[in-house]
């Protein structure tokens, strides 16, 4: 009998094994598409083997990859600050609430024309784009975290003669950890969209480039090599944030 440790790690390969077979099937035995617009298992793992021996899998990733670290860092250090302040408090909040509501939805794509005229094309313009889609999400968490604080413990920690600088150090900030993860996994989703998206137009290296640069070659098992690529790196994200807060809230 399978042990149920094991079970639980091998069932999440189940459903991509019967994805990769039907996919194979549809591809290689019946052919329903032609390979141009459709490529085979087998034409994917030849794309990834030559672009990960020629060194542009790796180049493209690195390039992706310092671009969402630099907007996500760009972002925290503008929108945690700013997020706790606005949290804490009330009059502040309500003065910048219309602003923040109006700008939250605009999507970050839709500032890439104002990031080419004012970066040109390249790292800053695509940074730029990573930064305005992680900052409202995550000032948003940051701003409901610090809201959520329980109320009993700061009117404990006033009873016992804290000071405003003391509650928010030591009891509003901590209690604000967990949403403040939470937007970042949130920023993280946003930032990789963001980013393709930008190097789609707006740069000549990453893994957006690299999959427009390959649908303008007809070669799609390049492409499926990039958002496969774009896909693992959620994933790996989103395994170091869970194990954050494991770490954290243990």
């Amino acid at each position: 009998m399978i042990n149920l440790s094991l079970k639980k790690k091998l069932l999440p390969l189940v459903f991509p094994i019967l994805i990769i077979l039907v996919w194979f099937l549809i591809t290689e035995v019946f052919v329903v598409w032609p390979k141009f617009i459709m490529p085979s298992p087998i034409d994917v793992a030849s794309a990834a083997y030559t672009l990960i021996f020629n060194g542009e899998l790796f180049t493209n990733t690195v390039s992706t990859l310092i671009k969402v670290f630099l907007g996500i860092i760009l972002a925290s250090v503008v929108a945690i600050p700013i997020g706790i302040f606005l949290g804490w408090s009330e009059t502040w909040d309500s003065f910048c609430s219309l602003v923040i509501s109006v700008l939250r939805p605009v999507p970050p794509i839709a500032w890439i024309p104002f990031a080419i005229l004012w970066f040109g094309i390249g790292l800053s313009s695509a940074v730029f784009v990573i930064f305005l889609g992680c900052v409202f999400p995550l000032l948003v968490y940051t701003i409901d975290g610090v809201k959520r604080t329980e109320k009993v413990l700061v009117e404990a920690a006033q009873t016992l003669g804290a000071n405003s600088w003391d509650v928010l150090t030591k009891i509003v900030m901590p209690s604000a950890v967990s949403h403040i993860i939470s937007g970042l996994k949130v920023g993280v989703g946003i930032a990789l969209m963001c980013t393709v998206s930008s190097e789609m137009i707006a740069s000549s290296d990453g893994l957006g480039h690299m999959i427009l640069t390959a649908s303008n070659l007809f070669d799609p098992g390049t492409m499926v090599v990039g958002i496969l690529v774009i896909g693992i790196i959620g994933i790996a994200f989103d395994v170091v944030f869970r194990k954050l807060q494991d770490s954290i809230f243990w």
